[in-house]
């Protein structure tokens, strides 16, 4: 892992990103790293465009503001694709991975990344959360899709950090469900 990873989420209000951003920064420090994680809204309702950002490390982070350059951007509502500039800063390193039913070679045209060095890829984690969670929140899945498109993390502390969190507050089929989504989005996502 390189010294520093920065990733910034962009979702609607209610899709988790928050959670999933927490979520990804606990498990790297279950594994020794130093992380942060933070949210970017104010009083905004349910389906309002949100941001959230998570650092990974394996030294002390001592920067705290926003992440203007990321190397992984994800977005968990596609329809964010038409009003918010997600490509805005990556790295040429980089990679974005989208919530989608698209191809990664299609969200390259509709990102305006043909000529980018960045990747692209996509999960349609929707339909993972749908027939999972039997509810579309594509958080957990999206944080699957992270862990394979960046070899940030194999799946399996993943597992563990969502057992050991989801314990003291859903009984054990919704935990079971949120493995298999993180599982399957794992081993559903396509990197272009």
């Amino acid at each position: 892992m390189q010294q520093l990873t920065e990733i910034r989420w962009h979702a609607r209000a209610g899709q988790g990103a928050v959670t999933a951003a927490k979520l990804v920064a606990e498990t790297a420090l279950e594994l020794d790293q130093y992380m942060q994680a933070m949210p970017e809204y104010g009083p905004e309702r349910m389906g309002a465009p949100i941001k959230a950002f998570t650092r990974i490390s394996s030294v002390p982070i001592e920067i705290h503001c926003n992440i203007e350059n990321p190397d992984v951007v994800v977005v968990l509502d596609e329809t964010l694709l038409a009003i918010v500039d997600v490509a805005e800063g990556i790295t040429d390193e980089g990679v974005i991975i989208v919530n989608t039913c698209k191809t990664p070679a299609d969200l390259r045209k509709e990102l305006g990344m043909q000529d980018s060095p960045a990747r692209v890829a996509s999960v349609d984690a929707s339909g993972i959360s749908l027939a999972t969670l039997k509810r579309d929140m594509p958080n957990t899945p999206m944080i699957g899709a992270l862990a394979k498109a960046t070899g940030l993390f194999d799946v399996a502390p993943i597992v563990e950090h969502l057992t050991k969190t989801f314990a003291k507050k859903f009984n054990q089929d919704i935990i079971d469900a949120n493995i298999a989504s993180v599982t399957r989005a794992y081993e559903e996502v396509s990197v272009g």
